[in-house]
C-alpha cells in the first residue's frame, strides 16, 4: 500500500495554510518521499508539522519541475534533510525561468543553487526514468507531445538573449508501479497530461487505477477539456482522479461529473489517499 498525503495545495481548511503550490509526503513499505516542496519552507514546515510528518524521515526528494510553487520550500526542508539523501530532477532544473508580471519577466525558476543543493544532497539529475524507492519512479522526460501541453503565455527561457517560450524540458512526473497496475501522480504536467499517460503507458503498460496532483488544465480550451475527460472517463480500471493545484475548477467539476463522486476527489492540503493494488 502507499499513502500520498496533500501537504500543500492552493485549496486548505484550517489548521493548514494554503499556498499557491504543490507538495505530497508518499509512504511506501520501503519508504518515504517528498515529491515537490510548495512554495515556501513555512507553509511546507507548518502544514507537516499539524500532519504529524516528519520530513527529517524523507529517503528522497523529487522535483518535478523548477518552478518556485514547487521548489520554494526546498530551502526550509533542507536543514531536516540527512546529509547525502538523493534528490531526483531533470538536467535542466537549474536553468533560469521567467513568468511575465505587470509586463516585466520576474525570476520563477528554483532559488537555490546547484552547489547549495549539492553540498549537502546528492543530486541525480536524469531524462531517464529513475527508480527513486522500489516501486517508485519518475518518468523521465516527455519528448514526444502531440496533445496539448500544459502551458502558460507568461512562462519563458532566455536564449540567445531572447525571451522564449518555456519548453518544460523539465517537466515530469512520478509513477507508482505495483506490477500489475499503475498510478501517476503529476506535479503540473506541464508536458501535457495525455503526453504524459502515453509516455507511461509506453513504458509501464499496466491498467492505470488512478491519476493525482496538479494537471495544468485551468486555461484549457474547450476541445482539450473534452478530450481529456473523455479519454480519462474511458478508462475502465480507472478507481480514483485525486486532483488540485493548477488542474482548473472547470475540469475538476467535469471529472467529477463524468466519474461519479465515489471515483473523484479533490486533492487539497491534509488529504490523504491510500493506493491499493488491484487484488490486494
Amino acid at each position: 500500500m502507499y499513502r500520498l498525503t496533500c501537504v500543500i495545495d492552493d485549496k486548505a481548511s484550517d489548521p493548514f495554510r494554503a499556498e499557491h503550490g504543490f507538495a505530497v509526503w508518499v509512504e511506501s513499505p520501503d519508504g518515504h518521499m517528498l515529491f515537490d516542496t510548495g512554495g515556501s519552507g513555512e507553509v511546507l514546515l507548518h502544514n507537516a508539522q499539524h500532519l504529524h510528518l516528519d520530513l527529517a524521515q524523507a529517503d528522497a526528494v523529487v522535483l518535478s519541475h523548477a518552478h518556485d510553487d514547487h521548489t520554494g520550500g526546498l530551502a526550509g526542508v533542507l536543514p531536516l534533510l540527512r546529509p547525502g539523501t538523493p534528490l531526483y530532477a531533470h538536467p535542466t532544473l537549474f536553468r533560469p525561468r521567467y513568468s511575465e508580471r505587470d509586463g516585466k519577466p520576474q525570476s520563477r525558476g528554483i532559488k537555490l543553487s546547484q552547489e547549495t543543493l549539492a553540498a549537502r544532497l546528492d543530486l541525480r539529475l536524469s531524462a531517464e526514468p529513475q527508480e527513486v524507492l522500489p516501486g517508485i519512479w519518475t518518468t523521465g522526460e516527455i519528448v514526444a507531445r502531440p496533445e496539448p501541453e500544459g502551458r502558460s503565455v507568461r512562462h519563458s527561457i532566455v536564449q540567445d538573449g531572447q525571451h522564449i517560450p518555456d519548453p518544460y524540458q523539465d517537466d515530469f512526473s512520478l509513477v507508482l508501479n505495483m506490477e500489475n497496475a499503475v498510478f501517476l501522480l503529476c506535479g503540473c504536467c506541464h508536458a501535457g497530461l495525455l503526453n504524459t499517460f502515453a509516455h507511461m503507458q509506453a513504458r509501464w503498460p499496466h491498467p492505470v487505477i488512478g491519476v493525482g496532483g496538479g494537471t495544468h488544465l485551468n486555461s484549457a480550451d474547450e476541445a482539450t477539456l473534452s478530450r481529456t475527460v473523455d479519454t480519462l472517463a474511458s478508462i475502465e480500471s480507472l478507481q480514483i482522479a485525486w486532483l488540485g493545484h493548477c488542474s482548473g475548477d472547470t475540469f475538476m467539476a467535469r471529472m467529477r461529473q463524468a466519474l461519479g463522486a465515489a471515483r473523484f476527489r479533490r486533492c487539497q492540503t491534509g488529504d490523504s489517499i491510500d493506493i491499493l493494488t488491484p487484488g490486494v
